[in-house]
């Protein structure tokens, strides 16, 4: 055997160990969807048997609702002062400043709301539900819990997305209200494009019911997707404490994703096509 052949044999099964590691990184997404996705119905599942534990669901639901609410109300205001603020110089190139509020109307209760929502409850309430747990897993406080014969998923897990499922909706209406005094103060008081009465003119009469319910679905769609997600890098949480960032940060990147996916998925669903219901043009 000569010395080119000798060496084109060893170098072969360093080749195949790179190829089977580069395989091994393009399916770990896969993977981990996988088993994201049977967490998640595990999670609900759990469900069933969560008011047993009701004691619990209420002080997590009271945790969200006093370390959350005000937060998201704030960021709210700030996401409907800049959609009123956008609108108002855009249509403005246009001449119609004076139907801002029917592009508040527009931005506000489709989009920008469920948006910012989906950002601030995935960095508050998702992150820190991926610290809770996880700082239980490598304590072995989840194991403790399941010693004594109670249900971890339904206790750890259950109970907080119960907790989380009867919170958001509080959360979520408080905050379109609070955003959309937001528009109001930035359109009327800020830049002073149209009065108090020719924006609500404008704003109020194409709300219609149905609009609000769409954008409040699209909202609690996005919450339990970053709640699922957050407990399921929480739950899966190993190494010790840097084991535990890695995991908050990884939550958060998958959140931010998810946020967009079904944000943009249910927008089209809702109001795409050639019915977008919208009150411009014909």
């Amino acid at each position: 055997m000569s010395v080119v052949e000798a060496g084109t044999l060893d170098k072969t099964p360093g080749r195949r160990s790179r190829l089977a590691t580069v395989g091994q990184r393009a399916l770990g997404p896969v993977r981990e969807a996988g088993e994201l996705g049977s967490f998640a119905l595990s999670a609900l599942a759990s469900l069933r048997g969560v008011w047993h534990y009701g004691a619990e669901v209420m002080r997590q639901c009271g945790v969200l609702l006093a370390g959350s609410l005000l937060v998201i109300c704030g960021m709210q205001f700030v996401i409907g002062g800049e959609c009123a603020l956008f609108g108002t110089y855009l249509l403005r190139t246009f001449g119609a400043s004076g139907s801002i509020g029917s592009f508040t109307e527009i931005c506000d209760i489709r989009e920008l709301f469920p948006y910012m929502f989906g950002y601030i409850f995935a960095a508050k309430v998702g992150c820190g539900l991926v610290a809770e747990i996880g700082s239980m897993a490598i304590s072995d406080e989840i194991s403790a819990v399941e010693s004594v014969g109670i249900d971890s998923m339904q206790y750890v897990v259950g109970t907080r997305i119960m907790g989380a499922l009867l919170a958001m909706p509080v959360i979520y209406i408080i905050g379109i209200m609070v955003g959309t005094a937001g528009s109001f103060v930035s359109v009327v008081y800020q830049i002073g494009e149209v009065s108090a009465g020719g924006w609500a003119a404008q704003h109020w009469p194409y709300q219609t019911v149905s609009e609000n319910l769409l954008g409040f679905s699209k909202a609690m769609v996005i919450g339990v997707a970053i709640v699922l997600v957050a407990t399921y890098y929480g739950y899966r949480a190993r190494g010790g404490p840097v084991g535990v960032g890695a995991a908050t940060a990884r939550s958060m990147i998958v959140n931010l994703v998810l946020i967009h996916v079904i944000a943009l998925s249910m927008s089209v669903l809702f109001w795409g096509g050639s019915d977008a219901r919208t009150p411009i043009g014909g």
